[in-house]
Order: structure tokens, then C-alpha cells, then sequence
């Protein structure tokens, strides 16, 4: 349950924001956001695409306390047309894709207490920020978050919104992509996380498998340990072209009544990357 008094004082606006109060912070709470910073600095080199330390470099978001806001949000929207703005918690899922589709990034205000270092499952501002933004500052990811929010808004109406969850969830979230130097992560439930960090790239159990957006929409996911599952990318466009098709084809056979696939499951047509080579392959036998 969160307590934040600043949030508690305010009333949401009809779309869910509400002020950042950036002067309001206690210094616990903007030492945590450094601790939590300098932690996946260092756990991250060699590990996160070069993206990402390049859009934490243009907003300038660790060495000082909680960003504000205000000094960032004119650098982002600079960069490709993006805010980000508060809210108090997670919102419904249609204010959430209008947002994303009007170029706005939904970040909650709060941040972990230090009994939650390592994991909470609500996501807090150094979730949102730290892990989120730094790749809105890529033209192409941009492009995908907008091109995935108006998706949401068609998917609410097809029912198909839990489809429409998994693909976030695989890409956005726990994404990784294969760059000439091997995976690297992307999605930022993996960057913000210390232990994610090094379990997705490291660990031989989980899957990693290549992106298929009609396998990822039939793939649940759990959010209450690490990913059994990991789907990689080649390039964010990649990624954008793959929303720019017709969903209703899709959406179509993704009613056929088949139950979905596990969190776990590999098909005989999946493309899975041997850790050992960093090279795909047909599954077969797995």
C-alpha cells in the first residue's frame, strides 16, 4: 500500500495527473533514487543497449536526487515530442493508452522505501523514470510507444486487451535485443531491477527467444518472479514495423478458443538462441 502524503493532498484531473511537488521530496527519499541509480550504473555496463545510457546522459538523471520534472521534460520533448507526467498510481487501461498516444509517458510519483530495494510490485518513479524514459529518447522506440498506445485504444474495442498487455509486457518491459556484441536489455522491468539485470543474460533456465508478435500475444507472463521467457528483438524498427500492420487479422485468429501459451512453453517453430553460440535455431526438441 503506498503513503505518500503528497500524493494523498491532491486530486487527480480527469486524466489521472496531478503535480510532481518536486520540492517536497525528503532527502531519504532523494538519496534512495541515488543509491538505486549508482546500483544499476554499475551492474548495468556491457549489459543495456547503448540507447539507454544515451538518453540518461540527455536528461542527465542520476548524481542528483528524483529528476524534476521540469528540467527534463523540456529536454524530451526536444529530443522526440515526449513528457512524462505524474500520477498517483497505476491508471485504467484506457487513460494509460491515451496518454502513450498523445506522446505522454504516465510515471507514479512515490518512491520504494529502502525495505524494498530489491523488489516491489507496483511500479514507482525509478521504475518509470529510470527504466522508461531514458529510451523515449530514441526516435524509433518513440515511434512505438505512440504506435502502441493508439493500438490500445483499437484493442479495448476488439476485446483484446490482455493480447495487447503481453506484447508490452514482452517488449517494453522485459525486451532484449541482439546486437554484434550479443543480448543486450532494453525492456525496463529488466534495467530497473538488479537482479533481473544480470538473471536475464546470465542464467541458462530462462527461454530467449526470438520476437514474434503473434506468439508474444499468446504468451502469459508472470509478475511475480523472474521471466521463464525472454523475446529479443534485431532493431527497434523492428519492433515499430511489426505495429504498423492490421491488427484485425490477428486479433481474429487469436479468437480461435486456443488456451494460451505458458509462460515456459517453447513451440517447434520458435527461433531460440543458444547461449552458448549466440545463435538461433529452430527449437526441434526442446
Amino acid at each position: 500500500m503506498i503513503h505518500d502524503p503528497v500524493i494523498e493532498a491532491q486530486t487527480p484531473a480527469d486524466d489521472f495527473t496531478i503535480k510532481q511537488c518536486w520540492g517536497e521530496y525528503t532527502d531519504d527519499e532523494h538519496a534512495v533514487w541515488d543509491e538505486l541509480y549508482a546500483r544499476q550504473i554499475n551492474i548495468l555496463k556491457g549489459r543495456a543497449v547503448p540507447e539507454f545510457y544515451e538518453g540518461l546522459d540527455a536528461l542527465t538523471l542520476g548524481g542528483s536526487g528524483i529528476p524534476n520534472l521540469e528540467a527534463i521534460n523540456p529536454k524530451l520533448k526536444a529530443l522526440t515530442g515526449w513528457e512524462v507526467v505524474m500520477v498517483p498510481h497505476l491508471v485504467p487501461d484506457l487513460v494509460f493508452f491515451d496518454h502513450l498516444a498523445n506522446r505522454r509517458f504516465p510515471a507514479g510519483r512515490f518512491i520504494r522505501g529502502r525495505h524494498q530495494m530489491d523488489y516491489l510490485q507496483e511500479p514507482d518513479i525509478f521504475h518509470d523514470i529510470f527504466g522508461h524514459v531514458p529510451m523515449l529518447t530514441q526516435p524509433v522506440f518513440a515511434n512505438y510507444m505512440e504506435a502502441y498506445g493508439k493500438g490500445g485504444l483499437r484493442a479495448e474495442r476488439h476485446g483484446m486487451l490482455k493480447q495487447l498487455a503481453r506484447l508490452y509486457w514482452y517488449t517494453v518491459e522485459f525486451g532484449l535485443m541482439e546486437t554484434p556484441k550479443g543480448l543486450r536489455i532494453y525492456g525496463a522491468g529488466i534495467v530497473s531491477s538488479a537482479g533481473e539485470s544480470i538473471f536475464s543474460l546470465d542464467d541458462p533456465s530462462p527461454n530467449r527467444i526470438h520476437f514474434d508478435l503473434e506468439r508474444i500475444m499468446r504468451t502469459d507472463y508472470r509478475i511475480d518472479d523472474y521471466q521463464q521467457t525472454y523475446f529479443s528483438i534485431a532493431s527497434y524498427e523492428e519492433l515499430f514495423d511489426a505495429t504498423q500492420q492490421d491488427f484485425g487479422d490477428i486479433y481474429a485468429r487469436l479468437k480461435d478458443g486456443q488456451p494460451p501459451y505458458t509462460p515456459d512453453e517453447v513451440l517447434d517453430k520458435d527461433m531460440v538462441l543458444n547461449q552458448g553460440t549466440q545463435a538461433y535455431a529452430k527449437s526441434k526438441a526442446l
